[in-house]
């Protein structure tokens, strides 16, 4: 690691390093202010990690994953358009839990709407209410998620608009 000693006085790096990253910042996605941070890091004396983090607001942690980008420039480079590679990232509901598909299915299935033919299905009973019952089922889930499931199985969250919501087992 090369480190180049910046010809002026040690205090006033904080102050340039913050004009330097507002300048910067609006046009960098994650991936560039972690790279751009980095850079700057690696420029600096010892403690460069510190001045970086404390000038721009990063975590140190990101600062040095910057830092291993650069070291290993045996890594095959990024996809277009992404920041970090491909796989990370929290697992679906579904991974952990496969029957949660099935378990919704049978809470949503006695207020199906439509033709059972027709590719349109809708279910009256909120996602709210769903999600309460899932919960108690013993399944971590809140309603937007619900909501996701229900569109990824087909369905519609609408009811007829002559059907009263007592009819429809809301009540």
């Amino acid at each position: 690691m090369v480190v180049a000693a910046y010809s002026f006085r040690m205090g006033n790096e904080l102050g340039i390093l913050r004009k330097k990253y507002r300048m910067v910042q609006a046009v960098l996605d994650e991936r560039g202010r972690r790279v751009w941070a980095a850079a700057e890091a690696i420029s600096l004396p010892h403690g460069g990690v510190s001045l970086v983090a404390q000038a721009t607001g990063l975590s140190r942690t990101t600062i040095h994953a910057g830092i291993r980008e650069f070291e290993s420039r045996k890594a095959k480079p990024l996809e277009t358009g992404r920041s970090r590679r491909a796989g990370g990232g929290r697992k679906p509901l579904t991974f952990h839990h496969p029957d949660l598909l099935k378990a919704l299915e049978q809470l949503v299935e006695p207020l199906v709407r439509g033709d059972p033919e027709s590719l349109l299905r809708w279910t009256a009973k909120s996602t709210r209410h769903l999600a309460d019952e899932l919960q108690r089922q013993g399944y971590n889930i809140g309603d937007r998620k619900v909501a996701q499931l229900l569109h990824q199985m087909g369905y519609s969250l609408q009811a007829n608009a002559k059907e009263s919501v007592q009819s429809c087992g809301l009540d």
